[in-house]
């Protein structure tokens, strides 16, 4: 059955929205598989946090079609997870208590760019999300095989403009990234603090693309 998450079929402007945008007004090569890469990153995701998507038998996720040599690879980076949550509290209370793919939606945000006000309405859906505590994080695959390269690859890739993103729109002061090693299934994990060098940076990012979403497209 094809998943009926009608997410991506919303009007709110996402983190993904503004990468689409970047891509176009500053578009870099990409080396690797781009296509693929995207696509094994969906079968983490829905093995992690939501496997009622998943079929193990047909090798499916949505009706769409995986190589064994995935399945095989994302399971046992499942397993990597479940190992690492034995001896990271924090890691095995978030896999317990959160929401996953929960959606969170502003009517209205407020920008200030430069000086200059603007709103949007934006949207986000997060991997975990501890509403208790009204905050969360993301879950990647990386092809980093040491904690430097994935934390390098948080820079590369956006992903601190993405979580600056989703902090902001539900207001929260922290976030955190998880990420397993397609390389040698290790584990690495990041801390983000509103604030830090890491928000701003992250910040500063999505502001100059929401501005310039808010410019062409609204």
């Amino acid at each position: 059955m094809s998943n009926p998450d009608a997410y991506f079929s919303r009007k709110e402007v996402s983190n993904s929205t503004l990468t689409e945008l970047k891509n176009l007004l500053y578009p870099q090569p990409f080396f690797g598989d781009k296509e693929k890469a995207f696509k094994f990153g969906t079968l983490i995701d829905a093995i992690i946090t939501e496997p009622e998507r998943v079929d193990f038998y047909k090798l499916s996720v949505d009706d769409v079609q995986y190589l064994k040599e995935d399945f095989d690879l994302a399971i046992e980076m499942r397993k990597s997870l479940l190992m690492e949550s034995r001896k990271d509290k924090f890691l095995s209370n978030v896999l317990k208590h959160s929401n996953t793919q929960a959606v969170s939606i502003k009517k209205n945000q407020t920008f200030d760019y430069c000086g200059f006000e603007f709103s949007l309405d934006t949207r986000c859906k997060w991997d975990w999300f501890l509403e208790s505590f009204n905050f969360g994080g993301d879950l990647k695959s990386t092809a980093a095989s040491s904690q430097r390269e994935f934390e390098d690859a948080i820079d590369f890739f956006d992903w601190d403009r993405s979580r600056a993103w989703y902090m902001d729109i539900v207001g929260s002061d922290r976030d955190f990234i998880y990420a397993i090693s397609k390389k040698n299934c290790k584990v690495f994990k990041y801390f983000i603090t509103r604030g830090d060098k890491t928000y701003e940076k992250g910040k500063e990012k999505y502001l100059e693309l929401a501005f310039k979403y808010w410019q062409l497209i609204v």
